[in-house]
């Protein structure tokens, strides 16, 4: 009797150590039931489309586990540097500093083009003002236009908000807006700018504060709001911010949008990348507002 008790015992402890095994994940680990989990890590602009193609994909695929969070592109390529993730994605190129620290690390980054935003300047609906210049922009976030009108608006002090500064999108705006593309150009966003941790939620505060500007990428912004058309020069042309605007390179704050790995993706991480390229994918660009980089 103790013999067979004593069976039992270890048959009952190898069962425990094997599902204690199989409910382990890391990234790009495949269970011992065969599924894959894809660690995906970063920007908030992509976060949207990042979780809708990973619903789908898994539908295609059952074996496959996308593992989709935001928190920024500076936490995604954070992440990647310190090889919390396989994926990470980000509305900005990766900086020097970054890749430094990546190498430094043993990490070697790949980049991935994935699909095209625009960055649409949105005011609430009541504002009169239609049209501003990118010159006119950095001078407002800058600190040096303070009142609408200035701009052609009424006598309401102007309120700022732009995404946080572990953004991406920030970063973005900053560099090609706020400095006018000028790399020695030392601006910075005017002090009194309310910073705000998602595009939600400065969709939100434009639509109930008639004295707000705001940006979001295009995929964002909601019928609430009003859209500014924008322009290079005082005298237009002034446009206002599409797919086609973006693809004929009229619209002047426009980007790509990135996904990272750690060197040439191989098995599945290589798969689910080379699919985001494929039509079908990109169908889903342009369902949720941004803008594709093949004709879906």
């Amino acid at each position: 009797m103790k013999i067979v008790n004593s069976i039992v015992f270890i048959l009952f402890f190898v069962l425990l150590t094997n599902c204690s095994q199989a409910s382990e994940t890391t990234p790009g680990s495949t269970h011992t039931s065969q599924i894959t989990t894809i660690v995906n890590k970063g920007s908030d602009t992509l976060v949207n489309l990042a979780l809708a193609w990973a619903e789908k994909y898994q539908q295609l695929y059952p074996d496959v586990e996308i593992s989709v969070t935001g928190g920024g592109s500076g936490t995604g390529i954070a992440s990647l540097i310190n090889r919390t993730v396989d994926i990470a994605n980000a509305s900005r190129q990766i900086k020097p500093e970054e890749l430094q620290q990546a190498k430094q690390n043993g990490v070697d980054p790949v980049e991935f083009v994935v699909t095209r935003d625009a960055i649409a300047i949105i005011v609430n609906p009541e504002n009169p003002v239609h049209q501003l210049t990118i010159q006119q922009l950095s001078d407002i976030y800058g600190g040096k236009i303070n009142n609408w009108k200035e701009v052609g608006g009424d006598d309401r002090i102007i309120v700022r908000l732009s995404r946080e500064t572990n953004s991406g999108t920030h970063v973005f705006f900053l560099e090609n807006v706020v400095r006018l593309g000028n790399p020695n150009n030392k601006t910075l966003f005017s002090t009194d700018t309310l910073l705000l941790p998602s595009s939600e939620g400065i969709t939100a505060e434009t639509r109930d504060n008639p004295n707000v500007i705001g940006y979001d990428g295009l995929g964002y912004v909601t019928p609430d709001v009003k859209v500014i058309a924008v322009g290079s020069k005082p005298e237009g042309p002034f446009v206002l911010p599409s797919a086609n605007s973006v693809n004929n390179g009229q619209y002047p704050i426009a980007r790509d949008l990135y996904m990272y790995t750690n060197g040439q993706p191989n098995g599945a991480i290589a798969d689910y990348i080379n699919w985001i390229m494929t039509s079908e994918a990109q169908a889903i660009v342009t369902q949720l507002g941004f803008v594709p980089i093949v004709k879906p």
